[in-house]
């Protein structure tokens, strides 16, 4: 067994001590885009500081329930800055934004062992309508949230928008797309991972991380608290209610299951490993809103699950970090190994593969929403015999992919669509039975978001990837800057509009629509808008 409690006292023996060095901006306010500002005391304080520092956020959302969060952090970046003892917490639910017309009410007790952060499953709300709520402690108010219920099961909906976001490096850019994102017309946000980053400080970056590379409970609490101090971030979390799902940096980079790929730390022993994986899971799960089913066990985090709205649309939220095998070829990118064809290579594990195929085989939706972290469709990098592939995407595990494709192909669900991101550019993409014949059928759509500051800039183009693309004719658009995908749903059309940012080192980017692509009910191809 495992002893996670010495795992701090292992790491903290090896590694030098922390220089916390607070980013530019990190604390340059606390007010929320648009209606949504935080309310300051009115009276002294019983904190060092304003307690509400890393915002509210809302997500889950079920017909008549929603999960709203929020962490007591008056000193965010020194862990928190709470005294080890039971605060409780009174929040309140309203149908306006003057939080005059109150329709839920309780108190709740943020505890030390979550780092005073709550969460409260707020139960018999109307289905698919807005609330509004804030948390109150003392004579201190949170900032007021928005967030929204789902509508009915198998209820008629006639449209659904929401925004895919992913990859947000504090240091390698500004947040200015959820600036944009807040005022956008959406009922929620999916984000499908690297929501914090877990590296040390690279000079010539316009913000800096708060510390070295980050492996105690308290680096990684540290670590999503500074992330979680960005304004426009606040603002997008108290707009919409998010559903979220992680990748690998919110642990470490290129994770597999138990496995670390890096062999210079000390994490590479296994039980270490599963050690800093159950700190991170830790910190993951008390700063987003999840429902408590997610509370993780040690190093396994239940995160997985199935949310519905109407009988519009089925959002299956995979998880491809927690239960894969290893990365084959030795990781990278690759000409195609035995390991990349092994028939026992798994992305999702089979537990999670045959809950996907159950879902997809029984919903009744009429959008069937795969919300996962890294690509399926194949990108041949370098067409010819062989080919070469990135290992960490499904491309390193097509006996995966091809039963994924099988099952899209002979169940045929309604309207397959898949939505990832990681790979920090926009993708519109065709799922086909067989990548390597373009003339196979195509058995489902993808639409893959760029990042929202991760690579910096970047360019409407890259010269390597667009010599790849003729050889890739499933491969529809490309894009590879900043931004995110807004995405339309109506019973008989999908549209998805690529958003992008002029540029995200300085915090004035300017944010225009770069493409948009359609999917018709019945017919998977992906056209241009």
């Amino acid at each position: 067994m495992v002893d996670y409690r010495n795992f701090e006292q292992f790491l903290h023996s090896r590694m030098k001590r922390r220089n916390l060095i607070i980013g530019a901006g990190a604390l340059s306010g606390l007010a929320i885009a648009n209606q949504f500002s935080p309310q300051r005391a009115i009276a002294t304080s019983r904190f060092s500081n304003y307690p509400f520092t890393l915002g509210v956020a809302s997500g889950e959302p079920y017909p008549t329930s929603v999960v709203i969060w929020t962490r007591l952090a008056p000193e965010p970046l020194d862990g928190g800055g709470m005294p080890p003892v039971n605060v409780p917490i009174r929040w309140e639910v309203a149908t306006d934004l003057d939080m005059r017309r109150i329709v839920s009410r309780g108190t709740v007790l943020a505890t030390p062992e979550l780092a005073h952060s709550v969460r409260v499953v707020v139960e018999g709300l109307q289905s698919d309508t807005w609330y509004w709520y804030r948390f109150l402690v003392g004579q201190d108010a949170s900032p007021i949230g928005r967030t929204r219920t789902a509508p009915l099961a198998n209820s008629y909906l006639n449209k659904f928008n929401f925004a895919l976001v992913s990859c947000q490096h504090y240091e390698q850019g500004y947040y200015t797309a959820y600036k944009y994102l807040a005022k956008e017309d959406l009922s929620l946000v999916v984000h499908v991972g690297d929501y914090i980053y877990e590296g040390g400080i690279t000079e010539d970056r316009p913000r800096k991380h708060n510390g070295s590379e980050i492996f105690t409970l308290e680096d990684y609490r540290n670590r999503h608290a500074l992330y979680k101090t960005d304004t426009n971030l606040q603002a997008a979390h108290a707009a919409f209610p998010w559903i979220v799902t992680w990748d690998d940096h919110e642990v470490e980079n290129n994770y597999a299951n138990d496995i670390s790929q890096v062999d210079t730390e000390p994490d590479q022993d296994r039980v270490i490993f599963l050690q800093r994986r159950a700190v991170a899971y830790q910190a993951y799960y008390e700063h987003m809103p999840l429902r408590p089913f997610s509370r993780p066990v040690g190093p396994d985090m239940q995160l997985y699950r199935r949310l519905s709205f109407g009988n519009l649309a089925t959002f299956h939220v995979l998880d491809t970090r927690q239960y894969r095998t290893d990365q084959p070829c030795d990781d990278g990118t690759k000409e195609r190994c035995p390991e990349n064809l092994d028939p026992n290579a798994t992305i999702t594990g089979k537990a999670q593969e045959n809950w996907l195929f159950d879902g997809l085989n029984s919903s009744q939706s009429k959008w069937n929403v795969l919300a996962q972290q890294v690509p399926i469709a194949q990108r041949d990098m370098t067409p010819g015999e062989g080919g070469t592939y990135s290992m960490d995407k499904w491309d390193g595990y097509v006996a995966s992919r091809d039963r994924l494709m099988a099952f899209l192909g002979q169940r045929q669900p309604s309207n397959p669509v898949s939505l990832a991101g990681d790979v920090h550019s926009h993708w519109a993409m065709n799922l086909k039975a067989n990548f390597d014949n373009p003339k196979s059928a195509t058995v489902g759509s993808e639409f893959v978001c760029s990042s929202i500051t991760s690579g910096g800039d970047g360019a409407d183009t890259n010269p390597t990837v667009e010599a790849y693309l003729p050889d890739n004719p499933h491969i529809k658009f490309f894009n590879n800057q900043r931004g995110y995908v807004r995405c339309a749903l109506t019973p008989t059309t999908w549209k998805t509009d690529y958003l992008v940012l002029s540029n995200v080192t300085t915090p004035f980017g300017t944010i225009s629509k770069r493409a948009s692509f359609v999917v018709e009910d019945g017919r998977p191809e992906i056209q241009q808008a």
